[in-house]
């Protein structure tokens, strides 16, 4: 058994702040913590994904569609499907990364 609170310890800055919260036999979860104004350039992932916006207002961009999330909502999204994020207010959200997928690359993708 894991247990982890999202909120011990926020990663907010000037910077988006990610934060590896524990690993299961399965999967991988992570907070993204997210300043009014913050954003997560667009990129891909190589497995499928889970994302909860566990505080905040964020805009989840898809292609050309933009799916405005409140805190609560939830969302999956398969692999190598283009995506980008802007935090609309002061965001935390909980990413499910399968196994095989590397906290590593969601680190990457916000320093870049």
């Amino acid at each position: 058994m894991n247990t982890t609170n999202i909120f011990n310890k926020p990663a907010f800055g000037e910077k988006v702040g990610v934060k590896a919260l524990f690993e299961t036999s399965f999967t991988k979860e992570i907070g993204i913590y997210f300043e009014t104004g913050l954003s997560m350039k667009e990129h891909k992932t190589p497995y499928p994904i889970v994302v909860q916006l566990i505080e905040g207002k964020l805009d989840f961009k898809v292609g050309e569609e933009i799916h405005s999330l409140v805190a609560g909502d939830l969302l999956s999204l398969e692999g190598g499907v283009p995506h980008s994020l802007l935090a609309i207010e002061r965001s935390i959200v909980r990413l499910t990364l399968v196994k095989a997928d590397q906290v590593m690359r969601v680190e990457e993708v916000v320093r870049s």
